[in-house]
C-alpha cells in the first residue's frame, strides 16, 4: 500500500437520492451492476477500503442521510487512484446513465478528504465533511475533483480526526 509523503490516504463520499425503491423494476439495471462495479473498486489499483453494511456486500441497505438516500463511502491510496476508478473504468457507464436511477442534487452529493493513512471514517465523519463542504465550500477540510487540495494543504486537518 503506498501512501503520499504526509501518510495521508483520500476517503470519499458520495449520496445519491434513489428515484425509486431498488425493488422497482426500473431499478432492477442498477442494482445488477452493484456486484460487478464493486468488485472492480475492490480490486482497483490504490483501492483501500470502502463502506459494507454488515452481512451484505455493499452499503446500499444503509440510510444514514435518509430513507431514500444512498451513501458509497470508501477510500484511495491517491486522488488519481479514484480519479481513474471513477472515470477510466466501467464505472464511468454506471455515471453516465445515474440520471435513470437517481435524483438530480442541487448540493454538492460527493466529498473528499486527506485522512491519516490506516484510519477508517465513519459515516458520521463523512456527513461532517460533505455538510461543512456544502455550508462552506471548498478548502483543505472538504472538497471535490474540480476544487482540489493535495495532502500537504490538509495536513492540519489531518491530526483534527
Amino acid at each position: 500500500m503506498t501512501t503520499t509523503p504526509h501518510g495521508a490516504h483520500l476517503a470519499e463520499l458520495n449520496v445519491v437520492t434513489l428515484r425509486r425503491p431498488f425493488d422497482d423494476p426500473s431499478m432492477a439495471s442498477f442494482v445488477e451492476q452493484l456486484n460487478p462495479i464493486n468488485a472492480a473498486a475492490d480490486s482497483a489499483p490504490g483501492f483501500v477500503w470502502r463502506l459494507v453494511e454488515e452481512g451484505s456486500a455493499d452499503a446500499t441497505g444503509l440510510r444514514p442521510a435518509g430513507e431514500d438516500v444512498v451513501v458509497n463511502l470508501s477510500v484511495w491510496e491517491t486522488q488519481e487512484a479514484l480519479w481513474d476508478f471513477t472515470y477510466r473504468s466501467g464505472h464511468l457507464e454506471v455515471l453516465r446513465r445515474r440520471r435513470e436511477w437517481f435524483a438530480r442534487h442541487v448540493e454538492a452529493h460527493l466529498v473528499l478528504w486527506w485522512i491519516p493513512a490506516g484510519h477508517v471514517p465513519s459515516v458520521d465523519e463523512a456527513l461532517a465533511r460533505l455538510a461543512a463542504l456544502r455550508a462552506d465550500g471548498p478548502s483543505p477540510r472538504a472538497f471535490t475533483f474540480s476544487s482540489s487540495y493535495t495532502a500537504a494543504e490538509a495536513a492540519h486537518h489531518l491530526s483534527a480526526v
